[in-house]
């Protein structure tokens, strides 16, 4: 069916008009004033409203075996709590452990999703460990249309790789025109950080972030981009959280290193203090890399702003109140992740764009375009133009409201931003030109979602 968004304000990347767009066979076919449009087509009234293309969350996890727990939400229940903060894509991490095998893991991922979400996504493949048959392995998984891989420089033993492997995984990267994205931490100091604390007596959530410092951060940071400059290889540094290791990325950067940066919204709104807090209430609050002093937060928010930090997404990874408690005694055994691919959209616009941190355009470049074009999703996603994919967001300014868990619509009994105030939301979601959510509801197609096939980018 065609559909005419009439009388908003189109903000893209580089632009802001007033314009109608008219949508036919799930793509944009026409942009402009006091446009003509066949009778029958459905009409939004946008008026008093901006017009977004849909968001990118370049980072989340729904399905995750983890710590001897499963992350809670189904590709369903995440599709539709995405689809009603505005995110119309997400890239999924997939993640088989060390002991697993790749192409396997790869296929179950795919299984999971299939059919089952609403709205459009795609992966990151997990290398978890390279060993003879993985790069023939790897090659498959990008001819089946994956163009990025995963890598953990943490989480010795379970998802971990060795120096040896990231520098294999590099060198196949870039043979093959694929962008490696990395948790960039170092897991033998961690490992060892953590025993010393224990061995203390040091047991409670508090002490999950000296146990993986800043400094531990900003040392893999550095280490991936000499391995990334050692092979010519493009990556992608995934929820950086802190200066050191944004000073080390930008260096890296400004040495002409084809490294990108995502810091995720815990790190711009929350810090260590929430994690603090005395038994489940702090371990609520834990995920890797930590939640970080809250005098980092003003320096990624200036990163962020002019662009030196490319890419906001969640790392949306919800485990339960009775799954955080497995952690009590051992902060170690805290399944770590916090959930927020609903929250994200709404909490930027809000602390970002109406707090004065960021510019209209910046705020759907971060959010949506450069994503979309880091990831070899653009121009189908990420903008508004014609012949683009019609994935639209009528965003209400003037709505007000405040964030719970018992108004949230991820699986999770808790909300790691409860209490959070937004100013604006979705008015209109579309998928492809189908209204998928209106006004915190979800009120579309279950099951639409398509698996986005993505060519590699061979670097000239």
């Amino acid at each position: 069916m065609a559909l005419l968004i009439k009388g908003g304000e189109i903000v893209t990347a580089d632009s802001r008009i007033k314009a109608d767009v008219y949508v036919e066979n799930e793509t944009i076919a026409r942009i402009g004033a006091n446009l003509e449009v066949p009778a029958g087509t459905e009409v939004i009234d946008a008026t008093g409203k901006f017009v977004f293309p849909g968001f990118i969350d370049p980072h989340v996890h729904i399905y995750l075996p983890f710590m001897a727990a499963f992350a809670k939400d189904t590709h369903a229940t995440a599709s539709k709590a995405a689809l009603i903060g505005g995110t119309t894509t997400f890239i999924e991490m997939v993640c088989p452990s060390r002991g697993e095998d790749t192409l396997e893991g790869y296929e179950l991922w795919k299984a999971k999703a299939a059919g089952n979400s609403a709205c459009d996504y795609a992966f990151h493949m997990g290398v978890t460990r390279f060993d003879d048959g993985t790069a023939d392995q790897l090659r498959a998984i990008v001819k089946d249309g994956t163009a990025s891989f995963k890598i953990f420089l943490s989480y010795k033993n379970f998802f971990g790789v060795t120096d040896e492997e990231m520098y294999k995984t590099l060198k196949l990267g870039a043979e093959l025109g694929v962008i490696t994205t990395a948790h960039c931490e170092n897991a033998e100091l961690v490992s060892e950080l953590q025993q010393a604390l224990l061995a203390e007596g040091k047991t409670g959530p508090e002490w999950h972030e000296p146990s993986r410092p800043e400094s531990v951060e900003a040392e893999g940071t550095t280490r991936f981009a000499t391995f990334l400059e050692a092979t010519g290889a493009r990556g992608y540094v995934v929820h950086l959280s802190c200066v050191p290791a944004l000073r080390a990325a930008v260096d890296a950067k400004l040495r002409g290193v084809p490294i990108s940066i995502e810091s995720v919204l815990p790190h711009f709104l929350l810090d260590c203090s929430y994690a603090e807090r005395e038994g489940v209430e702090g371990m609520k609050h834990v995920m890797s890399p930590p939640l970080r002093d809250k005098r980092n937060q003003a320096a990624l928010w200036s990163a962020l702003g002019t662009g030196l930090i490319d890419t906001v997404g969640t790392d949306h990874c919800p485990f339960d109140l009775e799954q955080k408690r497995l952690g009590v005694g051992n902060f170690t055994r805290i399944p770590n992740g916090i959930p927020g691919i609903e929250e994200r959209v709404n909490l930027m616009y809000t602390h970002g764009v109406c707090h004065g941190r960021l510019g209209l355009n910046r705020f759907v470049d971060a959010l949506s375009t450069r994503p979309a074009k880091i990831f070899g999703l653009y121009p189908k996603k990420g903008t508004i133009a014609v012949g683009s994919d019609a994935d639209l967001v009528v965003y209400d300014p003037s709505y007000r409201g405040t964030l719970s868990a018992k108004t949230q619509h991820a699986k999770n009994d808790y909300n790691g931003f409860e209490g959070f105030a937004i100013e604006g939301r979705p008015s209109v979601v579309t998928v492809r030109g189908t209204v998928q959510a209106r006004d915190g509801a979800f009120v579309g197609k279950e099951g639409i979602g398509a698996l986005l096939r993505r060519e590699p980018v061979r670097r000239a």
